[in-house]
């Protein structure tokens, strides 16, 4: 039997405005949004009457204080991710939490500690593995159709000017946590992940080419999965016709995504080769169809696993892996080396924070 579990967001800035449009459209019979809280008074005022709350906050711990929750849902800058996952977490109510979930793998593992002793979850917005396309891959790798994957391509290549970064916790390490690698790559790298696989290794490199950040502007990374294949990946925010894109060549067909930030069945294509054509194209014509990728799927599934008593999508360890993901490819950037999966421990720099020991490029004053 269906419930309705009560929410708050955290933050009232763009991507808290988008989530709760989307809780309204998807499931306002499922998850009612019942406060908000912002430090800033006029924006929260604005949040209030755009959504038709009652109630608004200046602090997680004032909301947490004075209402009795199911979930908050994170939509702050990165900084403040950690924080507000933990005092959620150690108040026995569940958190929903925008990407990149925390600063570093150190304050992630004292997330997932939080989570680990409180009677509630920690899930990470990761929309993009909701659509329909993505599970039917999956389903088509499982069942063995596609044969066995050989390469694969993952591309973030969005624009964003000069004054994009005007606002004061972009592009600073201390405060979002990364450049496109960390802030904008981690939708695509994720849904990668969760159609392939873990990784294994990484050889990557980090640029600082024409944005005055502390950040970087552009990465490239080749990784190795355990499975043995190889994913070339770049993301960059310096490029003007913007694309999102992954390409998987497997032994039977190539499965191509492309579209920006969401995705629908169309956006996907596959191409068999002659001799799998007819299995090949039976099996992509089947089910499941349909749903858009985007935050409305994800919370659709979140309603689902709290109905049945279930840790909601996205748990803990795959958040981690794909945070591991990204440190490794900061590590491998900034010293030159090899990164496999397991060597960035407490004892590693780039446990603490993702530039480790610094970058090859001075900080911006």
């Amino acid at each position: 039997m269906s419930s309705t579990y009560r929410l708050a967001v955290v933050g009232t800035g763009g991507i808290a405005n988008l989530h709760a449009e989307e809780l309204r459209k998807h499931v306002p019979d499922r998850i009612e949004l019942v406060a908000a809280v912002d430090p800033d008074t006029a924006r929260l005022d604005a949040f209030k009457d755009k959504f038709g709350l009652d109630r608004g906050y200046a602090s997680i711990e004032e909301l947490l204080a004075n209402e009795e929750l199911d979930l908050v849902d994170l939509c702050t800058p990165p900084v403040a991710h950690g924080p507000g996952a933990i005092a959620a977490l150690e108040a026995g109510v569940g958190v929903v939490c925008e990407k990149p979930p925390a600063l570093s793998l150190e304050e992630f593992d004292r997330i997932a500690a939080a989570a680990a002793a409180s009677s509630a979850d920690f899930a990470v917005i990761s929309q993009h593995r909701f659509g329909s396309a993505a599970e039917r891959v999956r389903n088509m790798m499982a069942s063995g159709v596609l044969g066995r994957l050989a390469v694969a391509k993952c591309d973030t290549l969005w624009f964003r000017p000069e004054e994009y970064f005007a606002v004061e916790w972009r592009g600073r390490w201390e405060t979002e946590g990364g450049g496109p690698t960390m802030g904008h790559g981690i939708h695509q790298i994720d849904t990668l992940l969760s159609i392939v696989g873990p990784w294994s290794e990484v050889v990557a490199t980090a640029h600082r080419h024409r944005r005055r950040t502390n950040t970087e502007d552009v990465s490239h990374a080749i990784v190795t999965l355990e499975s043995g294949a190889s994913v070339v990946i770049t993301n960059s925010l310096l490029s003007p016709r913007e694309v999102s894109q992954i390409r998987l060549d497997f032994d039977t067909a190539t499965v191509e995504l492309d579209h920006l930030y969401g995705y629908g069945d169309d956006n996907w294509s596959v191409h068999p080769i002659d001799s799998a054509a007819d299995e090949v194209n039976q099996a992509w014509a089947g089910e499941p169809r349909g749903q858009s990728s985007g935050h409305g799927a994800q919370f659709k599934r979140i309603a689902d696993a709290l109905d049945g008593r279930a840790a909601p999508p996205v748990p803990v360890a795959e958040a981690r892996r794909t945070l591991e993901l990204l440190a490794a490819i900061y590590a491998s950037a900034f010293t030159g080396k090899r990164v496999r999966a397991g060597d960035i421990d407490p004892t590693s720099p780039f446990y603490q924070r993702m530039d480790g020991s610094g970058t090859p490029w001075a900080d911006l004053k």
